[in-house]
């Protein structure tokens, strides 16, 4: 399926080593940008400025690989963009656990897609994607928890609305990376 897309050169390898490098920095920033908002968001332009730089450059890879990774940072940018469209001055432990969820899995991709080009380390890259779907599956929960807690009698609706959009955006991140787990998992199974 893959093998007409995925040509059999180093150079494809090293392209979406790249890709997955600027998916992992985006997803640090992300995390260090949710995790600032308590002391106040000083840092919150420097590093939405942080992620939307990965993305451009990612978008500079994609042009030469096609992949799913690019999506993933795509979905990292939103989160980042939306702690000033949606006004988002605090964080929450369950907003902290999702950035936190995100930039491990995206950190798991990386390792996943720089064993994936070296022969002998396919086990290694498997089990990488099969910890990337855990994680999807751990975010889930979380997401679930986090939607219940916005929902308690006495909430402020516009906060609920925001809040639980800017966790589906954080959900959607790790959908991403799911996907991107199983299309690296195809280009292993398709290149073995």
């Amino acid at each position: 399926m893959f093998s007409s897309l995925m040509p059999q050169r180093r150079e494809f390898y090293e392209l979406l080593a790249a890709h997955s490098e600027k998916v992992a920095a985006g997803a640090n920033a992300t995390l260090r940008l949710i995790n600032g908002l308590d002391d106040g968001g000083a840092n919150a332009a420097a590093l939405v400025a942080e992620v939307n730089l990965n993305e451009k450059n990612a978008d500079e890879i994609k042009a030469k690989v096609i992949s799913h990774l690019d999506m993933t940072l795509n979905v990292l940018q939103s989160v980042a963009n939306a702690i000033d469209m949606y006004g988002i001055k605090q964080s929450t432990v369950e907003a902290r656990e999702m950035a936190s969820l995100s930039a491990d899995a995206c950190m798991r991709l990386n390792r996943a897609v720089a064993a994936l080009g070296e022969k002998g380390r396919g086990a290694e890259t498997l089990n990488l994607c099969k910890e990337v779907e855990n994680i999807e599956s751990k975010a889930d929960k979380v997401q679930q928890k986090a939607i219940a807690a916005l929902f308690q009698p006495g909430a402020n609706v516009w906060q609920t609305m925001k809040m639980r959009e800017f966790y589906s955006l954080q959900e959607s991140v790790l959908d991403c990376c799911q996907d991107a787990a199983k299309m690296i998992e195809e280009i292993l199974i398709e290149n073995s």
